[in-house]
C-alpha cells in the first residue's frame, strides 16, 4: 500500500499506549444524571462505538454530541467527555466551554493543544494520546480509554485484560488485510461505484467509521443507512440495479431486524444487485475491534486502486483555513 499502512498497523500499539497510561477516575456514576460524549469525525466515532456498546448497559442515558452546543438539560450532574486529537477542534473546544459554564464534570481525551492545556489548567481528568497521526488513525486512543473508562463505571471492573488479549490478536496484521482484501474482491469490479452501508443498531457505528475512512482514504461518496429506520422510507428508492457496492452489517441483535436484513437483501437481488455480507459479532471485544480493522483496511485497498492519496484531505484543510479567517 502506498498511504498510511503503517499508521493503521499502529492500531495495535495504540490500544496498549492507553491500557498502560489510563488512570480511574475519581467519581462514580451515582455523582451525576447523564453522560455526554463530544467529538467530532475520527476523534467523535470512538463515542459512538462506545454508546452502542454500552447503551443496554448504564444505567444512565447516554448522548453523542458533535456541535457547538450542548443540550440544555446539561448541568452540574453532567459527566462530559471531550475527545479531540489534535485538542484544537473548534466544536470540541466551544463544548468544552459550554461543559465548563454549566458547571458539569468533564474528562479530556487529545494529544495536546489548547483542550489538554484548558483540562490541565481546570483540573479535569485528561487522557493523553501521541501525536503524529491523522485523526482517524488514532482510533486506538480515544476508544480503549472509554472502553476502559465505562466498564469502570458501569461495572466496578476492568476490561484491560480483554482489550490487552484483543491487541496482541490485532499485532497480526496480515491476517486482517486478507480479509480486506477478499472483500475488496467482490467489489473489485464496481469500485468507482458509490458506497451504500446498512446497518442495525449495534453495528451502525462501525458502518459510520467504515464511511468516513472510505471519503476520507478513497475519497468515495459513502451512504449510511439504519435497520429499521430505513425500511420506512429509504427502501423504495431500491427499484432496479443500482450502481453501488452495498454493504449489510449485520449484528443480528435482534430478531425482527434481523428479518428485514433477509428480506431487504431479496428485493435487492431481485432487481440484479449483488449484497456483500458482512457479519459483526457481539461477543466480546476482539470481534468488534477486529471488524473495525478489516474495513480500515479496505478503505485503504480502494484508494490504492483508484490511485489517489489517502494522506491529503486537501478539503477539509481548506475548510479548516476558511473557518481560522472568518
Amino acid at each position: 500500500m502506498k498511504y498510511q499502512s503503517k499508521d493503521l498497523g499502529q492500531f495495535p500499539v495504540q490500544i496498549r499506549y492507553a491500557i498502560d497510561h489510563y488512570t480511574s477516575p475519581s467519581f462514580s456514576l451515582k455523582d451525576f444524571d447523564n453522560i455526554i460524549l463530544c467529538g467530532l469525525g475520527g476523534s467523535g466515532i470512538a463515542g459512538r462505538i462506545t454508546k452502542s456498546l454500552f447503551f443496554d448497559k448504564s444505567p444512565l442515558p447516554i448522548e453523542v454530541v458533535s456541535d457547538y452546543v450542548l443540550p440544555h438539560y446539561a448541568d452540574k450532574r453532567t459527566l462530559a467527555i471531550m475527545c479531540s486529537y489534535s485538542g484544537n477542534t473548534e466544536e470540541t473546544l466551544a463544548m468544552y466551554d459550554a461543559a465548563k459554564n454549566k458547571g458539569a464534570s468533564i474528562v479530556v481525551i487529545a494529544t495536546g493543544g489548547k483542550l489538554a492545556e484548558n483540562a490541565k489548567k481546570d483540573n479535569y481528568l485528561f487522557y493523553q494520546a501521541n501525536a503524529g497521526f491523522q485523526p482517524r488513525m488514532a482510533l486506538g486512543y480515544s476508544l480503549t480509554y472509554l472502553l476502559l473508562l465505562f466498564s469502570e463505571l458501569c461495572s466496578g471492573k476492568s476490561v484491560a485484560n480483554e482489550l490487552k488479549a484483543a491487541s496482541k490478536a490485532l499485532d497480526n496484521e496480515k491476517q486482517y488485510m486478507d480479509k480486506a482484501k477478499d472483500l475488496f474482491s467482490l467489489m473489485k469490479d464496481r469500485v468507482h461505484s458509490k458506497i451504500v452501508v446498512v446497518t442495525d443498531y449495534i453495528s451502525n457505528p462501525i458502518g459510520l467509521r467504515f464511511c468516513q475512512q472510505i471519503q476520507e482514504n478513497a475519497k468515495s461518496e459513502a451512504f449510511l443507512h439504519e435497520l429499521p429506520e430505513s425500511n420506512h422510507n429509504v427502501i423504495e428508492s431500491y427499484y432496479g440495479k443500482l450502481d453501488s457496492n452495498i454493504l449489510f452489517l449485520n449484528s443480528n441483535a435482534h430478531p425482527r431486524t434481523a428479518l428485514r436484513f433477509g428480506f431487504l437483501k431479496g428485493v435487492l437481488e431481485n432487481e440484479g444487485n449483488n449484497i456483500i455480507e458482512i457479519p459483526i459479532p457481539t461477543n466480546g471485544l476482539l470481534p468488534i475491534l477486529e471488524s473495525i480493522y478489516t474495513l480500515d483496511w479496505l478503505s485503504l485497498l480502494i484508494a490504492d486502486y483508484k490511485e489517489v492519496n489517502s494522506v491529503n484531505i486537501k478539503n477539509i484543510n481548506a475548510l479548516k483555513e476558511y473557518l481560522s479567517a472568518n
